[in-house]
């Protein structure tokens, strides 16, 4: 059994946050912001720009491009934010629902920026194991920048934060873009650095949170993250990408491009100098900033509109996410 990806889809809302304006509001000199961190502009939602509402504007986004029918969806799966219309709420079902999936069966998974790679994986397992699932649907949004203070420098390494809407539709035994390998790494010592730190059953809601700006992201130990993730994430980055492209049957020699999330800009260059890659084997998202676990569907489609893939290509997705998580997955393209 293969496991192929019959077509992607991309919602971006029309609004969009500069690098001028992400300055003024962080009192932080623009070059920085745009050489450093490196955000030239990203978008941000609009009034009906809605975390769900964003995935379902990508899921028939990749319908109308794969030509397949709702109906003969099986499963759908939402992988996008927890931030979303409602608090208490399943996705996966109103999007069934408003695409239209009437034979299928829906859920929601969740790690945080690592959700895509997470499902995929998922997808790929179920198929495996009930002969009945042929055609998977993965969606979600994201717009966890409304939890951005950029007057907070504890957060600033998230002032990247955007919102936008990404799908995949995978069937089984598509002859093309063949889904291989995944590898996924994730790491306790992380899972409370950074959170909302009130809205939660340890520490309910008030109007004084609310009247004081509180119901943010927010890093409760900035100096110690710093000191353990700096030891940890690019290593752990590289890890699972080898790993994903060995458990694949390919080496970092193979590797033909590289989706990758967006993270400031040294970060990235160092990513691609060690695994040999160019430059252009891998697109910067200065333009769109982190639109959560979004950013690899994103980069795999603006790859290949600008023909940066092709057929016989070695592809792999990587991610990170807060918790901490660092995933990978390699795709067998064409």
């Amino acid at each position: 059994m293969t496991v192929g990806i019959v077509s992607t889809g991309i919602y971006l809302p029309q609004n969009r946050m500069s690098s001028s304006e992400i300055a003024e509001l962080s009192n932080i000199p623009e070059d920085i912001i745009r050489q450093k961190m490196g955000i030239h502009e990203k978008p941000i939602p609009g009034e009906h720009d809605h975390t769900v509402q964003m995935g379902i504007w990508a899921a028939q986004d990749a319908l109308k491009k794969a030509h397949i029918e709702p109906k003969d969806i099986d499963v759908v799966i939402y992988m996008g934010e927890e931030h979303k219309e409602y608090p208490l709420w399943t996705a996966s079902i109103k999007m069934q629902e408003e695409i239209g999936a009437v034979n299928a069966w829906a859920f929601d998974v969740q790690l945080r920026c690592g959700t895509t790679i997470m499902a995929l994986k998922v997808a790929k397992s179920l198929m495996a194991s009930d002969v009945t699932i042929n055609t998977i649907l993965i969606a979600g949004g994201y717009r966890n920048v409304d939890f951005i203070n950029y007057r907070n420098p504890r957060t600033r390494f998230m002032y990247n934060l955007a919102a936008g809407g990404g799908a995949m539709l995978l069937q089984k035994n598509y002859p093309k873009n063949q889904l291989l390998e995944a590898d996924i790494m994730t790491d306790g010592t992380f899972s409370e650095d950074v959170v909302v730190p009130v809205g939660g059953t340890k520490t309910p809601l008030t109007p004084y949170h609310l009247t004081e700006h509180l119901y943010q992201l927010d890093v409760l130990d900035p100096i110690g993250m710093k000191e353990r993730l700096e030891q940890k994430s690019l290593s752990n980055f590289l890890k699972v990408i080898r790993s994903s492209l060995s458990k694949s049957g390919y080496s970092e020699e193979n590797l033909n491009y590289l989706a990758m999330l967006h993270m400031k800009r040294s970060a990235h260059d160092y990513i691609l100098t060690e695994l040999s890659l160019q430059p252009e084997q891998s697109i910067y998202l200065q333009d769109y900033g982190h639109i959560g676990q979004i950013d690899q569907i994103l980069s795999l489609q603006l790859a290949l509109e600008q023909n940066r893939i092709k057929t016989g290509d070695i592809v792999t997705l990587v991610s990170a996410g807060i918790g901490y998580v660092w995933g990978a997955i390699t795709i067998r393209w064409g």
